[in-house]
């Protein structure tokens, strides 16, 4: 059974433009062919030309193609999975490092221990497209960011988001565009050569910076470091080939809350210098689960509020993010890991599923500060 969503539901959201939905579902216009988030500025389509699609994956793959005014690559990265199916969220974390770039959908079903037929069931159920498709979007959307927000060539833009050429990214985009990728870019650009690369990553707020710096701060990390305080703290990890794929370095601030499309959502500003373009997209992958930038935070305050001595808590310090690894080889979900031997918080903690990681984080602030 594949992931459906509320279509009339969607429908009201998308009439208020609430920004509370964006990232949780898309808007294509079968009239023109393209898909939306619900807080696209643009004139609101007949309802009888829309169908709503719980990802962006799950829209390019029935033929539609991003907008280029509400630009859906900049939107919250929402995964209606987290949190219902591990062998998803594994995989999910496979295809960021590269599994399809190189291998195919059954290889990757074997590195999971599962059947590809069954693999794809469980995308198409949690995020409604197959995991080629997935893959192959999330390329897509980020050389459409790329395009737009940073002064690569093309050429560059191909390598640096997981194109294997530049025939086969040309190619790709005129099939989805109707146009060549270099026309997508409305500004003259002046590339510096071996400079830094400028993203900014999504993420729903809120989101609290200056405690996530300060725990980032205090893990003994020989690659990674941590300067200034508070929210406008400057986090940098040092990229090395034999890890990461190439030479560099990349550094991670606070952004700007309010986007492309008239969004709520936050931006977490990313400056990454590589030697090697071709490893970016695992760069980028592992900063936002070090950052934990995925997270939906509506979910989890409510789910864990159900807990009365979470509740108080919850309320006091919205935002709070457990960091990630740099490097995961987890079997487990990243938000329902619990790191302690306590007989007593382990029992507690099973009413916490699937953020258990969420769950004590709040609850060591409630044993520190004595309430």
């Amino acid at each position: 059974m594949e992931q459906t969503l509320d279509q009339e539901a969607c429908w009201r959201a998308l009439g208020a433009r609430d920004a509370r939905f964006d990232g949780r579902f898309f808007t294509a216009v079968t009239s023109t062919g393209i898909y939306c988030r619900p807080v696209c500025p643009a004139r609101t389509p007949r309802r009888e030309n829309v169908v709503f699609h719980p990802t962006a994956a799950s829209a390019e793959a029935a033929g539609f193609r991003a907008c280029l005014r509400c630009r859906p690559e900049t939107a919250p990265e929402m995964g209606a999975w987290r949190g219902t199916s591990n062998t998803v969220s594994r995989a999910l974390a496979l295809i960021e490092a590269g599994a399809l770039d190189a291998g195919d959908a059954e290889t990757l079903a074997t590195r999971l221990g599962v059947g590809e037929r069954h693999l794809r069931r469980l995308f198409r159920q949690h995020l409604g497209a197959a995991p080629v498709s997935v893959a192959q979007t999330r390329r897509v959307l980020l050389a459409k960011q790329l395009i737009h927000e940073s002064d690569l060539s093309m050429a560059e833009v191909a390598m640096a988001s997981g194109f294997g050429s530049v025939r086969r990214f040309n190619e790709t985009f005129q099939a989805l565009y109707g146009r060549a990728p270099s026309e997508l870019r409305r500004r003259k650009v002046e590339a510096e050569r071996g400079g830094a690369v400028r993203i900014g990553l999504a993420y729903r707020p809120p989101y609290d910076w200056a405690a996530m710096m300060q725990a980032l701060a205090t893990r003994d990390a020989a690659d990674e470091a941590v300067t200034g305080a508070g929210a406008g703290a400057v986090w940098t990890r040092t990229l090395r080939a034999d890890v990461d794929g190439t030479d560099g370095a990349v550094v991670v601030r606070a952004g700007t809350v309010g986007g492309a499309g008239g969004g709520a959502g936050g931006k977490a500003d990313v400056e990454a210098r590589v030697d090697e373009l071709k490893a970016l997209p695992v760069v980028l992958a592992r900063v936002r689960r070090v950052f934990d930038l995925a997270a939906d935070p509506e979910a989890i305050t409510r789910d864990l509020s159900s807990d009365p001595a979470l509740r108080v808590a919850l309320a006091a310090r919205p935002g709070l993010r457990p960091p990630g690894d740099w490097l995961d080889a987890g079997e487990d979900a990243p938000s329902d890991r619990l790191k302690t031997e306590d007989a007593a918080l382990l029992a507690r903690a099973e009413r916490w599923r699937p953020w258990r990681a969420y769950g004590a984080l709040y609850w060591n602030l409630i044993e520190e500060t004595g309430r």
